[in-house]
């Protein structure tokens, strides 16, 4: 599930980020110039803005960050999405991404560009995996229990669902900020049930 992520979350994936980034600058001769393009890529029930927080920090470290406006209307306009950002950019990338966006970077990280992929609290299937393999062991978040589904597939959750398991862990004053994408009908984010 997504949530805005803490002071800690930001700093746990600022340091990875800058890790992957060493190691993959420290390879040397495999590239022609050294990686300074992040591309961040959100999960569902999210925008672009949940990686609000870290974009400046990776930023004042001389990094390119561009943050993926995922549709969430299919995982081929997600990847599709992702190539465009991707395709954009010049030279290497490191590909981030949260949650469904997991799947998401997996696929679109075959592009020759990408010479790095870190996965934060994300999906990460096997090879001919299906995301919807991935939790079935698991029991569903609360605010999945019992989705709301319309006549078209989409998933959508309350704003209190939101709230209480998107922004548990959120200091008070972000939860007051933060709002549901509204690009979806009834206020919710939007996930196409047939993903």
């Amino acid at each position: 599930m997504n949530r805005v992520p803490s002071s800690r979350d930001v700093r746990r994936v600022f340091v990875g980020l800058i890790a992957v980034a060493a190691l993959v600058a420290g390879a040397g001769a495999a590239f022609a110039q050294p990686v300074k393009n992040i591309v961040l890529v959100h999960g569902a029930f999210a925008d672009g803005s949940s990686w609000a927080r870290l974009i400046p920090i990776l930023q004042a470290k001389g990094y390119n960050v561009t943050a993926v406006q995922n549709p969430l209307t299919s995982f081929a306009d997600d990847v599709a999405a992702t190539q465009r950002a991707i395709a954009r950019l010049n030279g290497p990338v490191i590909l981030v991404g949260h949650s469904w966006a997991g799947v998401v970077i997996t696929e679109a990280g075959m592009d020759p560009k990408v010479v790095g992929i870190v996965y934060v609290a994300a999906f990460a299937p096997d090879l001919g995996e299906q995301v919807g393999e991935l939790g079935k062991k698991y029991p569903p978040p609360p605010a999945l229990a019992s989705p709301n589904v319309d006549d078209k597939g989409f998933l959508t959750l309350s704003a209190d669902a939101f709230k209480m398991s998107l922004l548990i862990t959120s200091p008070p004053g972000t939860r007051r900020t933060v709002r549901l994408p509204e690009a979806f009908p009834e206020g919710a984010a939007g996930l196409h049930a047939g993903v």
